[in-house]
């Protein structure tokens, strides 16, 4: 009795322990995601320096979690949020939106 009690609180442990980096990964990708569409709805009000903001942080996001655990969508939606942010810093919102939709589409599709 004393052992299988000993077995499953260790059990736990090891599992409380691994728990967080799944949900943290998870948090990356939902933030990268809300901070994309931010960009984009900037661009679509024609304010490139908010698709630069957003994009930035929305890349911050992507590249934590493609450095947790390695995503293809991640990865696509890394290379349109640097094109993105690219475009916003040319003053080209409207560039910027077309790049933030695509980060936006490979980003819903990755593990979140």
């Amino acid at each position: 009795m004393i052992r299988r009690t000993f077995i499953a609180l260790v059990s736990l442990s090891v599992a409380a322990l691994f728990s967080p980096i799944a949900l943290a990964q998870e948090n990356h990708v939902a933030e990268a995601i809300t901070h994309t569409r931010q960009a984009v709805d900037a661009g679509l009000e024609g304010k490139a320096d908010g698709v630069v903001e957003h994009g930035k942080e929305a890349l911050t996001h992507a590249q934590a979690a493609q450095k947790e655990k390695s995503n293809r969508f991640v990865r696509a939606g890394i290379v349109h949020l640097k094109q993105a942010i690219k475009f916003g810093e040319k003053g080209d919102a409207k560039g910027g939106v077309k790049h933030a939709k695509e980060a936006l589409a490979k980003l819903d599709h990755a593990p979140h």
